[in-house]
């Protein structure tokens, strides 16, 4: 099974050097991003047609987020480079066996021209004082305590967009009404910067940490392979400049990471916790998360100083896929399995599941396994879909063949292509998925708020206040049904009844705050307007 990573501009130092210049040139406010006005008017120079260029920014703006970075601006370059050449601009057209390094940069019409007056301009400017780039200002914007809205001007992505609508329309609403105290914490800039991620599940011993590594080609800092539970801790493994290992507290403080909300469940998480960092392509796109190996037996779920399937359910908030990993001798879901399942609650569309180890059973035995699997699986997710189910060995070893036979062989390869074709595509959706989540916790937080209004106007004016927070609590499950039936609401959104009730015991309800209509409007607004008017500003700017 190869992993290749996902193809970026891959160009000789000269080229670099050309296209860097051009870049430089084409972006108009020095933000790093080429938007689609940047882009149209420095296309344009090509000569190629329209369509042709709607081709071009649909395969270099391959992840939809709405700009084109260095990267993306020389895979835009070679193509218009090949569709000069006169090369239909495909998808395929980079894979081909063009040679890339020796591709020259296209013919841009009258762009040396532009280019030498802005060196002159430079010239000037250099004598008269230097000039500094500005930063992209999406980073300070969490942190500024200033009340003064985020100019239209300041976007410059679809992601810089989910920002601005966070701080001025949905984050006042979750901090009204304590959203990050009951179900998450706020929004950092990390949150919406970090890369998609994998988390991997499943009993020990069955090829979590060597799926990890197989895909990476080698080993990474901290990993341990063995048949007993040799992942004692939730590792993430990253890209960074070097290889090491940080330890959880370090990483949970870290403003670059999107790790933070991780502090609510105490050191003693924490200290099972770290992050493997090292220099890696495919790290560079994604970034995985290995867990400990579920254990069986009640026994081993108390011995946990935390609250495993809480972690597991942050994770799986925060994760573009969830895989499942089983192997043909590991196919019961012990208790503590079947709760980590359940936190999944929510995130069904992001799961799938990986019989891993299958060449070590013949064919026959391999469909009884399968069908096994197929019925502990159908008690434990209450979805009426069918959950895809990849099959193979996903390790360096070559397939069993003596035992799972050519056909065996054969279809396990033909798994793993789909399977590695779902991982790829992890990148290009994940400014699509961040838009998604996005909406659901707007939803999440709508729903919250009324809830949490509702309570406080249950509750008496004077005398009695201790019994009817009491009576409210132990009649939870009511009061969520009066809140859905008031406001229209769909009651698979509710929250789940304990864990709220388990939360709402540590607060007076009295202290909530009232309906603010005006707040939830403005969240209406955002999901009806203001986000499909953000999509439809920075869509392929050839139509």
């Amino acid at each position: 099974m190869e992993f290749d990573p996902i193809p970026i501009g891959s160009c000789s130092k000269d080229h670099h050097n050309i296209y860097q210049n051009w870049f430089n040139h084409a972006d108009s406010d020095a933000d790093g991003r080429i938007t689609g006005n940047d882009a149209t008017k420095f296309f344009a120079m090509s000569n190629l047609s329209r369509q042709d260029l709607k081709q071009v920014w649909a395969i270099a703006d391959s992840k939809r987020q709405g700009y084109l970075g260095f990267q993306e601006f020389i895979v835009a370059m070679q193509l218009v480079s090949l569709g000069q050449s006169g090369h239909p601009i495909t998808h395929d057209l980079l894979s081909s066996d063009v040679d890339l390094k020796n591709l020259k940069p296209p013919i841009m019409e009258g762009l040396d021209v532009l280019l030498a007056k802005k060196k002159h301009k430079q010239k000037e400017v250099d004598v008269n004082g230097s000039s500094q780039l500005q930063p992209s200002l999406s980073s300070s914007w969490f942190s500024s305590k200033s009340t003064k809205k985020i100019p239209l001007s300041s976007v410059t992505s679809i992601i810089d967009g989910l920002k601005r609508l966070y701080i001025q329309k949905l984050k006042p609403l979750e901090v009204t009404y304590r959203f990050n105290d009951f179900v998450s914490p706020l929004l950092t800039n990390s949150d919406f910067d970090a890369k998609p991620m994998v988390m991997l599940l499943g009993q020990y011993s069955t090829g979590k940490t060597t799926f990890i590594k197989h895909l990476l080609k080698c080993s990474y800092p901290g990993a341990h392979i063995g048949p007993e539970p040799t992942t004692d801790r939730f590792v993430v493994v990253m890209s960074g400049p070097d290889e090491r290992s940080i330890p959880g507290n370090t990483v949970a403080v870290q403003a670059d990471m999107p790790f933070s909300g991780l502090t609510t469940f105490g050191t003693a998480f924490l200290s099972k916790f770290g992050c493997s960092q090292m220099p890696h392509p495919l790290l560079e796109h994604i970034t995985f998360v290995d867990s400990p190996g579920v254990l069986s037996g009640e026994k081993q779920r108390t011995q946990r100083a935390y609250d495993f399937t809480g972690v597991t359910s942050w994770f799986a908030a925060k994760c573009d896929l969830i895989l499942l990993l089983f192997d043909p001798h590991k196919l019961d879901i012990s208790d503590e399995f079947n709760r980590v399942i359940s936190s999944l609650r929510g995130h069904d569309d992001k799961i799938r599941v990986v019989l891993n180890k299958a060449d070590q059973v013949d064919t026959q035995q391999l469909m009884r396994v399968y069908g096994a699997l197929m019925w502990s699986l159908g008690k434990v997710l209450n979805t009426p879909e069918v959950i895809r189910v990849y099959i193979g060995s996903f390790n360096d070893k070559p397939v069993n063949a003596a035992v799972s036979g050519p056909i065996g062989k054969e279809l396990f390869e033909k798994e793993q292509e789909d399977l590695l074709s779902d991982l790829k595509d992890i990148p290009k959706a994940a400014c699509d998925r961040r838009i998604n989540e996005f909406v659901k916790r707007a939803r999440a937080v709508k729903i919250h708020a009324y809830i949490i209004s509702h309570l406080k106007k249950e509750m008496p004016a004077m005398m009695g206040k201790a019994k009817a927070q009491k009576r409210l609590i132990d009649n939870l499950e009511g009061e969520f049904g009066k809140v859905q039936r008031a406001f229209h609401l769909p009651p698979g959104d509710f929250p789940n009844v304990e864990h709220f009730r388990e939360s709402l015991r540590g607060y007076n309800i009295d202290k909530f705050e009232k309906l603010n209509s005006k707040m939830l409007q403005a969240v209406d607004d955002m999901l009806a307007y203001d986000i499909p008017n953000l999509l439809k500003n920075f869509k392929n700017p050839y139509g």
